[in-house]
């Protein structure tokens, strides 16, 4: 088999376990067993499981990103869209790490939480290069200070309540009182 087709299967079998199973429920021998190969075939390609979950996360966020940046919604005024940006992203992480990893192990392993820092980094880094390229920013580069703000704030924010919230229902209600009342004001410092 060609390397990128073993590397797609192994991301394949990788995100269907880990969607299927959560993240720490599933070992690198059934990833192995699921695409077919070797599990030493994946440490020639991947250095550990977490890697293979850092890739996959990356890429259906920026899939995903490219996907409401690109959207040509019209709304009132930018602060408006900024708002309907942010709310969409944060929704997109909560629901990245929902799917792949599970809160449950994300709060009680300390291992994730390093892991989930250095996936809030990188995703930070992601969100403020996609959004640099909305038009009122490209207008207005003087604003990536703000936008940085924004982002890092917000992302905060939401990791923190997925991590302090029980159920789905609180994770909803803590969705809407940020929308409503935390949102508009860092949106407002941000422009």
């Amino acid at each position: 088999m060609e390397p990128e087709k073993i590397k797609e299967s192994i991301l394949r079998s990788a995100k269907e376990l880990f969607r299927k199973y959560g993240y720490h429920k599933t070992s690198v021998n059934e990833i192995a067993k699921k695409a077919k190969i070797a599990k030493a075939t994946i440490y020639k390609y991947f250095e550990s499981k977490e890697q293979i979950l850092d890739f996959i996360l990356m890429d259906y966020l920026d899939v995903n990103l490219h996907e409401i940046i690109s959207n040509k919604v019209q709304f009132a005024d930018e602060e408006e869209h900024l708002k309907a940006l942010v709310m969409k992203t944060c929704r997109l992480s909560y629901t990245a790490c929902n799917e792949f990893i599970g809160w449950d192990f994300v709060r009680e392993n300390t291992n994730s939480q390093e892991f989930l820092k250095h996936l809030s980094d990188q995703l930070e880094a992601l969100l403020l290069s996609a959004y640099l390229e909305l038009e009122h920013f490209k207008k207005n580069p003087a604003r990536r200070g703000g936008l940085a703000f924004l982002l890092k704030a917000s992302k905060s924010i939401v990791f923190s309540f997925a991590f302090t919230s029980v159920s789905d229902s609180d994770v909803r209600k803590n969705f809407v009182t940020f929308q409503k009342e935390i949102l508009p004001y860092l949106v407002k410092a941000a422009l």
